[in-house]
């Protein structure tokens, strides 16, 4: 008896070992279980060790200690040096929170504003507007600041180079109105108020308009039901979109170094690199880890707020009738208003850049001071010793963008490979712990801003036992894809949900193998979305700045990292058009996006 108790024992561990490897939704989970741990752990522990660890340069200089040696000088520099806590810490800090909030509240108030004048007014022109006003979001967010420079750019600032509206009018723009913390309010609001008309939108169309129309029979105002009833509804969106931008506006880099390296204004994103370059690795990486803190702070309010929120029915056996607010007399000016705006901020961008990447002289914008030189021009034939050849004939120009383009077509093939497996893995194990922890550390790298992730990897490649990784095609392309992994990931969960597992089980009842199942069943099925999983991501990669700026390193530029070195040399038109041929090469992947998927920024919004 004793005997055979052993083997009774072991067998049903055997037999359940053999059914978990035998299902592969299993052996996916197990996989990627392990190789996230991998690639974000332990980045994270990594840079976790270079905060308390001393690095090569000027801070084994300062400290006169070896090299790996232990220390806190970073934190005691960092949060106890009156002087120098304030210049690179408290005053960054405190201007990050101040463009966050703006940002979040200007978003809100444009994006929320435009929504109900979509979808609960007779606006005129409801089509053109809702197709338009999108636009800025679908550009990157350093297109706007660039654009703003351009615009009203003031003389007595930047090397006395003059904008467009100063050239026009002769207006001298205020310095605070061009460099500073309200254009970067200003800018990042615009660009995120897109996003809030997404999400405030699509509740006020799907919520029960007899809600609105009780009220209306009870006699109440207008403003009274706006107040009373609408704003209530819509408030969870309201606040969960506000912590978004929060968060995005915490962590931009791009605008605050366009908007406020000419005035010195520091944010936390721009300080955190502008440290690290300067060989304070310690205390940039200090910044990075709180960055990632705020974010995940601000995340897990988002969520617990909204999980509070889920039993506020909004939709039920809705109203199919709609009563529209008459604006009357109003509705000429209101539709004028929006129209400029967004004419403002999604056309000008493009007749902007075009302007200044044809204009030898900046501010003089007469057609004898025009010139292609900067598109089509040789060294030979510029009129400017010393410049490069235009964009369209520089070699160095078209690695740069072969780089890219070549970065985002193999981010895009692991990016949507990886997080459709995810989404199967996931759903087919919904529930069980394997599913559950994948789901998060796919979901981990989003909490984490572009600049402080690229710092982490930083940490990686700079480490005594990686640094053939530094500045590698490899390097870019393995952070990148961890990155934009979260959003392949949701994007496979939530279209594999939408798939009954009996249609799996009836193949698998057939002797179907698994790989046929997935190639002939499941990715015919969700092919719309399995498109959009491996197509969005070249986007994301198109569009990026501050996730590559600390890890390429001269020659090896990609085009978006070029800008920096045109505006820092004084080139500005070369600037303007490699600004110009990136909004084109993204706006020409939406289109390819929403063509071979039928997506579309505002679909079922718009009116």
């Amino acid at each position: 008896m004793t005997t055979d108790r052993p083997g009774l024992k072991r067998e049903p561990l055997r037999y359940r070992a053999r059914a978990f490897f035998s299902k592969p939704a299993n052996l996916i989970l197990l996989f990627f279980l392990l190789m996230l741990i991998a690639l974000s752990l332990f980045p994270m522990v990594t840079m976790l060790k270079n905060m308390f660890t001393v690095h090569a340069g000027t801070e084994r200089k300062m400290l006169r200690l070896p090299v790996g040696s232990w220390t806190l000088s970073h934190y005691q520099m960092l949060f106890a040096d009156r002087e120098w806590s304030r210049a690179n810490f408290w005053t960054p800090l405190f201007n990050s929170l101040i463009v966050a909030s703006g940002a979040g509240i200007l978003g809100i108030l444009i994006g929320g504003t435009v929504a109900w004048f979509i979808t609960r007014s007779d606006l005129k022109c409801k089509k053109f507007i809702s197709a338009v006003f999108v636009f800025p979001y679908m550009m990157p967010a350093w297109t706007l600041a660039l654009f703003w420079t351009n615009m009203f750019q003031n003389s007595k600032v930047g090397g006395g180079v003059v904008g467009l509206v100063e050239s026009l009018t002769g207006l001298c723009m205020p310095q605070w109105f061009v460099y500073g913390l309200f254009p970067m309010i200003v800018v990042i609001g615009l660009h995120y108020s897109p996003f809030a008309y997404l999400l405030i939108g699509g509740i006020l169309k799907n919520m029960d308009a007899t809600l609105e129309e009780s009220a209306t029979i009870l006699k109440a105002s207008r403003f009274t039901i706006i107040r009373r009833v609408t704003v209530p509804i819509v408030m969870p969106a309201i606040l969960s979109t506000f912590l978004l931008i929060f968060s995005s506006g915490f962590a931009s880099y791009t605008v605050p170094v366009f908007l406020g390296s000419a005035t010195r204004t520091f944010t936390l994103s721009t300080k955190m690199r502008a440290l690290i370059q300067a060989g304070y690795e310690g205390q940039g990486y200090i910044m990075a880890f709180l960055s990632i803190l705020l974010g995940t702070l601000i995340l897990g309010i988002n969520q617990r707020f909204t999980g509070k929120r889920k039993s506020f029915t909004t939709v039920t056996g809705k109203s199919g009738q709609v009563s529209l607010v008459k604006l009357r007399g109003a509705n000429g000016v209101i539709s004028a208003v929006l129209i400029v705006l967004t004419l403002f901020f999604a056309i000008m961008p493009l007749v902007s850049f075009a302007l200044e990447s044809v204009i030898k002289q900046p501010g003089n914008y007469s057609i004898s001071n025009m010139t292609l030189s900067f598109w089509i021009g040789t060294e030979a034939s510029a009129y400017e010793t010393g410049m490069p050849d235009g964009i369209l004939i520089n070699t160095t120009m078209w690695w740069g963008l072969l780089r890219q383009v070549g970065l985002a077509l193999v981010v895009a093939l692991i990016v949507g490979t990886c997080g459709m497996l995810i989404g199967y893995a996931c759903v087919r194990r919904r529930g069980s712990f394997l599913s559950r922890a994948v789901e998060n550390l796919a979901f981990f790298p989003y909490l984490m801003p572009a600049m402080a992730f690229g710092t982490i990897y930083l940490a990686v490649a700079t480490s005594a036992s990686f640094k053939w990784m530094y500045g590698s095609f490899f390097l870019l392309g393995l952070v990148a894809a961890v990155k934009f992994l979260p959003f392949a990931s949701r994007s496979g969960v939530n279209s594999m949900m939408q798939i009954a597992p009996e249609i799996e089980e009836a193949a698998t009842i057939f002797g179907v193998p698994w790989v046929s199942r997935m190639r002939r069943i499941l990715f015919p099925i969700q092919k719309s979305a399995i498109i959009s999983g491996y197509l969005l991501p070249v986007i994301n990669v198109m569009r990026e700045v501050a996730l590559f700026t600390l890890l390429v390193p001269y020659p090896r530029y990609l085009l978006t990292t070029m800008l920096f070195s045109f505006n820092e040399t004084g080139y500005a038109q070369y600037g303007s058009a490699v600004t110009l041929l990136i909004i084109v090469i993204i706006i020409s992947i939406n289109a390819l996006v929403n063509k071979l998927t039928g997506a579309s920024f505002d679909k079922g919004i718009g009116g």
